[in-house]
Formats: structure tokens, C-alpha cells, sequence
């Protein structure tokens, strides 16, 4: 059965004026490898920028001191198992995934995130790519999980190809709901949001944002929105809105080529406005 079209993506409820950070929730990014400490950079700026009160990073030990001196606004978390899932216990939203690569302690992180977590839960990236091929339900927190694939990912979920993926992506979309029990965002031109029974299509973003660390933007930006309050659905489809809204603002004024991912968040943040 054909899923439901929504027209309009949902709204963050305005702020109260007598609001602290504490009213916005606080995020905790499970991202970055030695490799890819910029992933972890893009998500957790994204995450601030995109309204979040708080954001932790779990980081290496190794690497923790480093992420004050991009992100100096957000604070780290050991990422060994202990404090990973008291940190997952505590925080208004979970994301899982981007630049961690795809090993097996990735794995190890995927599995305690989910079974730790109590609030919303968002799979990015590596963390999908070691679920792969999905065979069953993703088992999470009651509040939800949002998967955040691209076609290659998407893909990899789902046993097949991007071309396979690309040529029905309506039924790709379906396919990885059914599967995965979960809310599905499937990246590309014209991003697709569905839970099942609703799909939004997204229409705003341009192809100046093909470009690496757009997709830890988008997580982190979705995490904000959940850790602010609002459903998994109306999360998803709100976070592709604004992230295209912010990159189409960015190739305005720049170019599209010339578009890169550490552009987004500040004109996420004017988006927001």
C-alpha cells in the first residue's frame, strides 16, 4: 500500500522567553574516528545551530582534546562503553554514526546507543552500514529511530544496488520502513521522509550539496529537532527542508560548486530565524 503524501514539513514551537538551555535538550553525538574527527565537527555544530540547549560528543580519548577547539561550544563524553551509555540514558537524542567507519566496535556502539538509549535515535552513515543487510526490525527506544540513508546505503540495507534503489526510490523508501520499523529518510535529489504510512518529498536543496559532510549536517540538525521536542516523522521532514533551505541559501550567495558542508550551519541558523 501506497504511503500517504504529506505537503508540508511540521514547525519548532517558539520559545518561551523565560526559556534556558536545559528547555531544549541536549544531544549526544556518537561520531568521529582519527580519520574523521570532522565528521563529529559537522554533526555537533550542526546539532547547536539547529536549536539544541546542549550537545555532548563521545570521542576517543585520544581525541577529546581537539573538539573544544572547533566546536567550543560543545563539550566530550569517553566513548568507552560505561560513560557512552550513561550519556545515551540521559540525553533528549541520540546520532549514531557519522566518520566512525564501519568495524565492529562500531557495532558495539550502534547496539549500546540503542539498548541505553530513552529518547529518539538517529543512525547515520557507519552506524547503518554495519547493520547491513537489515534482516529485521531495528530494536530501539520507544521514543524512535530515524534512519538517515543514502542510495549506496539504502542499498546496503536492503541486500541490492543504488541503481535498483534510484530507479523506484518511492519503493526503496517503503521497503526500508517495512524492514526497519522505523522512520527512513532517503538522501538524494528530492530527499523522501517516511514512518510507513506517510512520505514526504523534499523540495528544496540544490547539487552543490554533493559534497562530503552534508550528511553529518542533516544528522545533527535532525537531532536537534529531536531533542527539542518534536516527533520522529515531523523531525525528519523539517530537518531535509531547512538543510536544502540552508544550502540553497549558501549557493546564492557563493556558488554551488563552491558549496561545502561547514557552510551549512550558520545558514541553518538563519533559516531557523
Amino acid at each position: 500500500m501506497a504511503m500517504k503524501a504529506v505537503r508540508l514539513p511540521g514547525q519548532l514551537p517558539r520559545r518561551p522567553r523565560g526559556a534556558h538551555k536545559g528547555d531544549f535538550g541536549t544531544v549526544l553525538v556518537i561520531a568521529g574516528s582519527d580519520a574523521m574527527l570532522g565528521a563529529a565537527v559537522l554533526c555537533a555544530t550542526a546539532a547547536l545551530r539547529g536549536g539544541a540547549g546542549l550537545v555532548q560528543v563521545a570521542l576517543p580519548r585520544a581525541l577529546q582534546p581537539l573538539l573544544p577547539l572547533a566546536v567550543p561550544c560543545a563539550t566530550t563524553v569517553p566513548r568507552s562503553l560505561p560513560p557512552l551509555r550513561r550519556a545515551a540514558a540521559a540525553a533528549d537524542a541520540v546520532v549514531v554514526g557519522p566518520g566512525l567507519g564501519a568495524t565492529a566496535a562500531t557495532l558495539a556502539l550502534v547496539r549500546a546507543a540503542l539498548a541505553a538509549a530513552r529518547a529518539p535515535v538517529v543512525l547515520d552513515a557507519d552506524a547503518l552500514n554495519v547493520l547491513a543487510p537489515l534482516r529485521r526490525r531495528v530494536r530501539g527506544p520507544a521514543a524512535g529511530v530515524v534512519l538517515t540513508p543514502h542510495p549506496g546505503e539504502a542499498a546496503r540495507l536492503l541486500g541490492t544496488d543504488a541503481r535498483t534503489v534510484q530507479a523506484d526510490r518511492p519503493k526503496a523508501l517503503q521497503r526500508l520502513c517495512e524492514r526497519s520499523g522505523a522512520v527512513v529518510v532517503l538522501k538524494g535529489a528530492q530527499t523522501l521522509v517516511g514512518d510507513g504510512h506517510r512520505c514526504y518529498t523534499n523540495r528544496t536543496g540544490n547539487p552543490g550539496m554533493a559534497t562530503g559532510g552534508a550528511g553529518d549536517v542533516l544528522a545533527g540538525l535532525l537531532a536537534a529537532l529531536l531533542a527539542q521536542g518534536m516527533q520522529p516523522f515531523a523531525a525528519a521532514c523539517l530537518a531535509v527542508h531547512v538543510h536544502g533551505k540552508a544550502g540553497d541559501l549558501v549557493a546564492r550567495r557563493l556558488s554551488e560548486p563552491g558549496l561545502i558542508a561547514a557552510d551549512l550551519p550558520s545558514a541553518i541558523a538563519e533559516v531557523l530565524r
